[in-house]
């Protein structure tokens, strides 16, 4: 870790308080130049740090850059081993974590960025990610056993994505099938599951698991072909969390389900939070359109709808329609 990445560090655990530089340089074990330089250097990455004489150093607790230093200390012992990788700007966090995989095969750890310039969404969309207002992330996986079924991997994020929400905030999300999650009627995240292949064993050595959260609202208007429907956990300035405790509880969530993924426990809270049930619902099947009711998540995490006709037929992939109803939220 270098002398700015300790100084980060150090200044996020005492967030709000003053330190000043001979402390931090006694407790780094670093000289007050290196100090020096590496606030200076945060102060030009955008950190709000203030200087003031015979008081020392405050990271203002208004700083909500996303940053290892910041998220590392917040996480479970289970996780302090992976890699916390963070950007200001990247084309895609999923696409990043391939070109990480592809250098080096062993690779787990999180790809974070501030902003993404080509987000990516299911079936080829864009995920409008703009900067310092969501939370985009990609966590990269290796399967755990008799994992085959990626559905199982994308219910389980939503479930923690839930929970991290519920937890820090109070508000109470819910779930489209099978990776949007809503509050209060619309779209505040998605998620977006990839399996990179062996080519040896002709199995996925590698999932890379996509996680888009639209934080506080964006300096400008959500595009106009999403505005209806696009939503935040926060207006631009009521946040009660940070972004780096939001990615905290989310990742300490989901790996505490995945270890276990298999033994399909979160299933029943993914049911409980899964507003499509019970609901008409219309999905493409060839050139046409069908409608039917959502009346069971199986233990795939299939979506099971009764057909017209007195069928039943379960949906493992793809997407559903649903007029959404404006929902209370807390």
């Amino acid at each position: 870790m270098s002398t700015k990445e300790k100084v980060l560090q150090f200044l996020e655990q005492h967030k709000g308080e003053s330190i000043s530089g001979q402390d931090l340089a006694d407790q780094l074990e670093v000289s007050r130049t290196s100090v020096w330089k590496a606030i200076n250097g945060l102060k030009k990455e955008g950190y709000q740090i203030e200087a003031t004489t015979n008081k020392g150093y405050q990271l203002s607790v208004e700083t909500d850059l996303l940053s290892e230093a910041a998220i590392v200390p917040l996480l479970s012992e289970a996780l302090k081993g992976h890699r916390i990788i963070a950007h200001k700007t990247i084309d895609s966090t999923n696409l990043e974590a391939k070109r990480i995989v592809n250098e080096e095969a062993t690779f787990e750890g999180v790809i974070l960025s501030e902003e993404q310039t080509k987000g990516r969404g299911r079936l080829g969309r864009v995920f409008y990610s703009p900067s310092e207002s969501g939370l985009y992330m990609s966590l990269v996986l290796k399967p755990v056993a008799d994992l085959d079924n990626a559905t199982l991997i994308t219910t389980a994020a939503a479930v923690a994505v839930c929970q991290a929400i519920e937890t820090l905030t109070g508000k109470e999300p819910q779930i489209k099938w099978v990776n949007d999650i809503f509050l209060d009627g619309r779209k505040v995240c998605g998620i977006l599951t990839e399996g990179i292949m062996d080519m040896e064993s002709r199995t996925i050595g590698t999932i890379i698991l996509g996680i888009g959260l639209n934080f506080r609202a964006p300096k400008t208007d959500f595009p106009d072909e999403i505005q209806s429907i696009a939503g935040t956990l926060f207006d631009s300035k009521n946040a009660v969390v940070t972004r780096n405790q939001m990615a905290a509880e989310i990742l300490n969530r989901f790996y505490d389900l995945y270890p276990d993924l298999t033994s399909r426990s979160y299933l029943d809270e993914y049911r409980k939070r899964c507003f499509v049930l019970g609901e008409q619902v219309t999905f493409p099947q060839g050139n046409e359109t069908i409608e039917a009711k959502a009346v069971a998540i199986d233990d795939d995490g299939g979506l099971v709808v009764a057909l017209p006709d007195g069928e039943t037929k379960t949906l493992t992939y793809g997407e559903i329609s649903i007029k959404i109803k404006k929902r209370e939220g807390k």
